[in-house]
């Protein structure tokens, strides 16, 4: 097929277009937080560190399913972990991405942090 040139800047756009590892990259995370489960996981993620436990009691799973869930999340490079003794927490990772997604949840599609009222 021929490229049909209709804009001054379809060379320049074409040049600078990502390659398909950075496109899987998205595609992969869009994957990810297309679970009902996994996008309640980063919105309470967003707003406060948690334990394994108390995250399965919010998203009434099992914490061996939740811990699945998570690390996948984890994988993405959306959330981070700590241990202190033998109970794991994890919270929304400072990356980018992370940030940009807490952003779009709250901004795009009015799921807002919610308001200490004391």
């Amino acid at each position: 097929m021929e490229f049909h040139n209709h804009c001054c800047q379809d060379n320049t756009i074409l040049k600078n277009m990502p390659d398909d590892e950075d496109f899987d990259k998205v595609s992969g995370i869009f994957q990810l937080i297309s679970d009902l489960t996994r996008l309640k996981i980063v919105w309470l993620l967003c707003h406060c560190e948690m334990c394994v436990n108390n995250i399965g009691v919010k998203v009434e799973m099992s914490s061996p399913a939740v811990s699945h869930h998570l690390r996948l999340l984890k994988q993405a490079g959306l959330i981070v972990s700590r241990r202190e003794g033998k109970e794991m927490y994890y919270k929304l990772a400072e990356t980018p991405e992370a940030l940009l997604l807490h952003k779009s949840i709250d901004d795009i599609f009015d799921m807002k942090c919610p308001k200490d009222n004391n």
